[in-house]
């Protein structure tokens, strides 16, 4: 690892109006519509929301009536889409999260206001209070990966799969991603390892709306594995 990477800063704080939120959509018409009210409720309708989408179903339809900006390609992963969708993003503090209707965008203005304080990147901590309505087996798995990814670069770690965070743009433009499943651990462990300000949120989590298309077995082998390659990657910077 070479010395302390800080994103630049600017004098002025930043606002609803500086941010883009990023979300792969597939098939997720039961749910599209509410988390995009939900977050034009929470950024008073100033944020960008950019949705890359592959689904079958009306959930580009849909995006789009709610003033999205969707990009249609064709199933590819959770990583390749979200990926696509941070690279469109054009302000300085990128919001991801996901399109199911499980994460309180109501937060999003204390994720900014953490950006603020001068952190690079903001972490929702789904599993710090309990994540109730979450599967048990989701649940057993995320601590499991949050231990491995802490054990593997020597701080605790919460939340290491979380789907909602914060970053300034900085950031994601300075760093090679490289993962698919496991993006979403890549896109905090990348940065904690090389010194940017990392931090946890602790946010509520809901039951999800609509029926999930991931296979748990497949995904969490993918996750664990990512989360090893890119811990060994770091090391070896």
């Amino acid at each position: 690892m070479n010395g302390r990477e800080r994103a630049e800063r600017v004098e002025e704080p930043y606002t609803v109006e500086d941010v883009a939120v990023v979300m792969g959509t597939y098939n997720e018409e039961e749910a599209i519509e509410q988390v995009l009210d939900d977050v034009a409720a929470a950024t008073e309708g100033e944020a960008t929301v950019i949705c890359v989408d592959g689904s079958s179903d009306r959930t580009p339809e849909l995006a789009r009536e709610r003033g999205a900006r969707v990009i249609e390609q064709e199933p590819q992963g959770y990583g390749v889409a979200l990926h696509r969708g941070l690279e469109a993003a054009d302000r300085p503090v990128v919001v991801t999260t996901d399109c199911d209707d499980t994460y309180p965008m109501e937060r999003i203005p204390d994720f900014l206001d953490a950006i603020n304080d001068g952190a690079d990147v903001v972490s929702g901590d789904r599993l710090y209070r309990g994540a109730d309505a979450m599967p048990a087996v989701n649940r057993l798995g995320n601590e499991a990966f949050a231990l491995l990814a802490s054990g593997l670069l020597g701080r605790r770690l919460h939340d290491a799969t979380t789907g909602m965070r914060a970053y300034r743009r900085e950031v994601l433009e300075k760093i090679e991603w490289t993962e698919n499943t496991g993006l979403s651990a890549e896109l905090l462990m990348r940065p904690l390892a090389r010194d940017y300000d990392v931090r946890e949120l602790p946010i509520d989590y809901r039951e999800r709306a609509g029926e999930t298309t991931l296979d748990p077995l497949a995904g969490g082998a993918a996750i664990a594995t990512s989360i090893v390659r890119v811990a060994i990657e770091e090391r070896l910077r």
